[in-house]
């Protein structure tokens, strides 16, 4: 095979490592003694919820709604599909993010609320704090894309400014609360995948401040009044870890880059070939990483060669 062949093939079971129809039904729980609400957003979100289907006893109560970018969706047949917005937040999240926090509002101890997250999860599971209006939250979500912020301190602000995100999706939930959730932030820290709807947020309205003082931002009047008015103590912060919120609640990684990596890594060592994985902590600009990886790897093959 071709150096071209190793390379495609050693990502196609990279990405397989993360498959949710695989990696999913490792994860499910027995069914409680009420129903089960799935609800999720995120670029695999579609796909996560046809291997909860797929896996669920047939007579166990399941339903539920999901969101996930245009052209993402797959058949399910008990747990609804939405496609919204993405890398920017539209109608059709933000009326998706409204129905699932009723429907989780809903249930009681009996039930359990089964989310799936994933990569993508913050576009698409977008409500508006009170206070701000969707069109504020796109102008602030696009300027936040371009500044050069990292994942984190996008998060930070988007939290703040969510009615779902930032551990309030938990909050309002009387359930039991497990998020199945594919990672795809360095850290593998719940509280920034899709905005950790069901994680304990240690940022604060200060933090989101100091992330728009930062970059300079001109974001609406609406959006920096809310932060103010939050930083005085005027708005409910977001629930924080060791709150008795998540006593009841379980963020649970199942799928993340270092796995794939190390999928990818298995498939090289079983053809003969010594891999060397350089981690899953890099960020930034994919182009200039690649160009730092090609001459690392001339460099080996020099040096090998010499």
């Amino acid at each position: 095979m071709n150096p071209r062949g190793y390379l495609l093939e050693s990502f196609s079971v990279a990405v397989k490592a993360a498959d949710p129809a695989h990696i999913v039904p490792q994860h499910l729980p027995n069914p409680p003694v009420g129903r089960t609400l799935v609800v999720g957003a995120g670029k695999a979100a579609a796909a996560m919820a046809q291997a909860v289907e797929n896996a669920w006893p047939a007579d166990a109560q399941l339903d539920g709604l999901v969101v996930t970018r245009y052209g993402h969706t797959l058949p399910t047949h008990k747990i609804r599909v939405v496609e919204a917005g993405h890398p920017i937040p539209d109608d059709h999240g933000a009326q998706a993010a409204q129905e699932i926090l009723s429907m989780a509002q809903a249930l009681s101890a009996d039930d359990l609320l089964l989310c799936l997250f994933s990569g993508g999860g913050s576009s698409l599971l977008s409500l508006p704090i009170a206070g701000i209006s969707l069109p504020d939250l796109k102008e602030v979500t696009q300027q936040l894309l371009r500044c050069g912020a990292s994942i984190q301190e996008i998060n930070t602000v988007r939290k703040h400014l969510s009615a779902i995100q930032g551990g309030r999706l938990a909050a309002v939930c009387k359930a039991p609360v497990l998020a199945l959730i594919i990672s795809d932030v360095t850290g593998d820290a719940a509280t920034h995948i899709a905005s950790g709807p069901c994680a304990p947020d240690p940022t604060t309205f200060t933090d989101a401040l100091a992330v728009l003082d930062r970059y300079a931002l001109n974001v609406p009047p609406a959006v920096k009044e809310v932060l103010l008015t939050g930083k005085a103590g005027a708005a409910h912060e977001t629930p924080k870890p060791g709150s008795v919120i998540f006593a009841r609640v379980e963020n649970r990684i199942i799928a993340n880059a270092h796995q794939s990596l190390v999928a990818g890594a298995e498939y090289f060592r079983g053809t003969g070939i010594t891999p060397l994985i350089l981690g899953d902590t890099v960020s930034g600009e994919s182009r200039e990483i690649a160009k730092s990886y090609a001459a690392f790897a001339k460099e080996i093959v020099t040096t090998h060669n010499g």
